[in-house]
């Protein structure tokens, strides 16, 4: 419970210290990149080397990838009818399709589920939602944020992007049976630790002003998809290909319905799509999933 507070605190400060002014306009552009050249590796680095990728976890590493494709063609449907650009399509399905379930879901999984809760909820954010970010996400935002798309554009995107190349080297690392020396894990822990304050600052920063307004259907359409259809469409899924009951079928659930993930809104920043939607998005999504989480955890058997 303490991150959750911990949470609160790190948006409300994000939004105060931008409406007194007391930092420069682009302070939000440094902290993301300090983000993704440093923090988001060093997180990726110091967990996955080391989980067991055990094929009785194949259910909440799945569970991202389904609802950020499903999430895809969603928004890529609603963008279509309401004629919005590419940029705002790119923002949606990247904060609409991925779940903050590192930050946001590891103290609920731990809390509801137990140790075998939080093994999961690594696995599903690890293999799951920072592989998805990693890799088709950063495909599809180098592609909507370009202005003109192509294929070599979009592969120079993903391979240069630092996260990515954090996550080959701890496949194989992972693939190898490394273990991290104390000294590395140590720098490594140092290093990951401020993620989430500096993340969730850098959302308070760019929330906030006359731009909160200028994409509420947009925000209605993401976050009815990320916080109400996502979980609904996992729960079926679950409930029809006979998912282990209980801690496997609720983390399932439980995770997708979280609001959307940081790393995401970093991405949409970082290539130029629609920021202050994709950080409307993180800063609303994420306080209004938290009462949701609780309310299916009741109501699933």
């Amino acid at each position: 419970m303490l991150q959750l507070a911990l949470l609160f605190c790190c948006l409300i400060a994000g939004i105060v210290l931008r409406q007194l002014k007391p930092t420069p306009p682009d302070a939000a552009l440094w902290l993301n990149r300090a983000l993704v050249w440093f923090f988001i590796p060093a997180l990726t680095l110091l967990h996955l080397p080391e989980t067991s990728l055990d094929r009785r976890f194949v259910w909440p590493i799945a569970v991202p990838w389904l609802v950020f494709g499903v999430g895809w063609i969603f928004f890529l449907g609603v963008t279509r009818f309401n004629r919005w650009p590419r940029q705002t399509l790119g923002a949606l399905v990247l904060t609409g399709g991925i779940s903050s379930v590192s930050f946001v879901g590891f103290p609920i999984f731990e809390m509801l589920y137990g140790p075998t809760g939080l093994a999961m909820g690594i696995l599903m954010s690890q293999a799951g939602t920072f592989l998805v970010v990693s890799t088709v996400g950063v495909s599809m935002a180098a592609w909507y944020g370009a202005d003109h798309p192509s294929v070599r554009g979009m592969l120079r995107g993903v391979l240069t992007f630092p996260p990515f190349i954090a996550l080959a080297l701890a496949l194989v690392l992972n693939a190898s049976d490394y273990t991290h020396t104390p000294t590395i894990r140590a720098v490594l822990q140092g290093l990951s630790t401020p993620f989430s304050v500096v993340a969730l600052l850098s959302v308070g920063l760019q929330l906030g002003g006359p731009s909160l307004f200028l994409h509420r259907r947009a925000l209605q359409w993401g976050l009815a998809y990320k916080l109400l259809l996502a979980p609904l469409l996992v729960w079926f899924v679950c409930y029809y290909l006979d998912a282990p009951a209980g801690t496997v079928t609720g983390v399932c659930v439980l995770g997708s319905s979280l609001g959307p993930m940081n790393t995401a809104a970093i991405v949409v920043s970082r290539y130029r799509l629609n920021v202050s939607l994709a950080s409307q998005m993180v800063a609303i999504g994420i306080p209004l999933s938290l009462p949701l989480v609780f309310l299916l955890y009741w109501l699933l058997p």
